[in-house]
């Protein structure tokens, strides 16, 4: 009978708020969030790095908290749809998201939040979104129920506010 192995200690922000545990090694990211620290809003969908609904920040870079293992994010900084407010795209992309039904069940919106927020900050002011650039954006965030149109017009309008 083999032995476990020995747990690995991590210290990471989460939300910004200091977090330190004694982890499996192979802990991933989407299960320490969820069941260590009670940040369900994570969702686990394939648990394949394909459908998206894991999609956390780590050091302000999109991630797949289903394929990154917690040891791995042992002194960074891990931002959840819980902490996206410190984002300031999030407060539009969640009215648009609202006012153009680009949520119906909810289990991909918090993978297509945080993607579409780093497709925000990420866009260069002099090559404004279209929306065959945020389709390809959010095409590795998969829905079952919206079909999509709702989702991209909502990140579009979230990228071009009224004045």
């Amino acid at each position: 009978m083999s032995e476990s192995p020995a747990a690995v200690a991590v210290s990471v922000t989460v939300n910004g708020r200091p977090v330190s545990r004694s982890v499996p090694p192979r802990l991933t990211l989407a299960d320490f969030l969820r069941d260590e620290l009670g940040l369900t809003g994570t969702h686990l969908g394939c648990e394949h790095g394909v459908c998206g609904a894991c999609t956390v920040f780590v050091d302000g870079r999109s991630a797949r908290a289903c394929l990154t293992l917690a040891a791995q994010v042992d002194g960074a900084r891990v931002d959840t749809v819980e902490g996206l407010e410190v984002f300031e795209e999030t407060a539009r992309l969640r009215e648009a998201f609202s006012e153009r039904g680009g949520l119906q069940c909810g289990f991909c919106t918090p993978g297509f939040l945080v993607t579409a927020v780093e497709l925000l900050r990420d866009t260069d002011a002099d090559k404004p979104l279209t929306e065959e650039s945020v389709r390809e954006a959010l095409s590795g965030n998969i829905c079952r129920c919206t079909g999509y149109q709702g989702i991209v017009q909502a990140v579009l309008d979230a990228a071009n506010p009224p004045d």
